[in-house]
């Protein structure tokens, strides 16, 4: 398969804000998958951005700039990988927030990627079925592949790195497919085709 080439950009939400983060270092392992096939990827740390809880009000001018700034970097993106711990079988609110502050304008339409870790035996699989169902109601298209990583504090050495390389694996192919299924997406090819899906009769079947 052709590579991505710098033409696609795949952005990553780390939904943890603990200094020592492990999904901060699964986040970034994933991004160094799309980074292997030629996407220019970044790391967004929610913690480093100054957010106001989603209020739902239509005013924003009292928002800080740092929404705006968030919106406009998810936007510019051609992929996007969701990464969170699991608090209570679901994932954590600092992402649930910042996903809030934006919408249809910024994910419609993305190639997204799910990354979890757990401090438990059972990984982060309710967390990211719920982030799924999150991409489907936004109209994103969610990879299949998605990674869950249990018991993460035994599997991250000191430096960041994980001591199981079957799950290193699958981590950065979350980045690798986000990053190729962004492309695809964005080619003059499949966008003929969307013209032409899009031009056909709703139910062409019919007498």
């Amino acid at each position: 398969m052709s590579t991505p080439g710098q033409s696609v950009s795949v952005v990553g939400l780390c939904g943890s804000l603990r200094p020592g983060s492990f999904t901060r270092m699964a986040l970034q392992m994933a991004l160094h998958g799309a980074q292997e096939v030629g996407a220019q990827t970044q790391l967004i740390d929610l913690k480093e951005y100054d957010l106001v809880f989603c209020d739902g009000k239509m005013d924003q001018t009292a928002y800080p700039e740092d929404v705006f700034r968030l919106r406009r970097e998810v936007k510019a993106a051609g992929g996007i990988i969701l990464a969170t711990p699991e608090y209570h079988g679901s994932f954590s609110g600092v992402l649930k927030n910042a996903l809030d502050l934006m919408g249809f304008d910024e994910i419609e339409g993305k190639m997204i990627g799910l990354v979890g870790v757990s401090g438990g035996a059972l990984g982060a699989v309710h967390a990211l079925n719920s982030l799924r169902t999150i991409g489907r109601a936004l109209h994103a298209w969610v990879i299949p592949e998605q990674a869950s990583i249990a018991e993460a504090y035994k599997l991250f050495d000191s430096s960041g790195k994980l001591r199981d390389s079957a799950i290193e694996k699958r981590v950065k192919d979350v980045g690798r497919q986000v990053a190729r299924f962004a492309y695809l997406h964005t080619s003059e090819k499949a966008q003929e085709f969307l013209r032409a899906w899009e031009g056909a009769p709703e139910n062409p079947g019919a007498s």
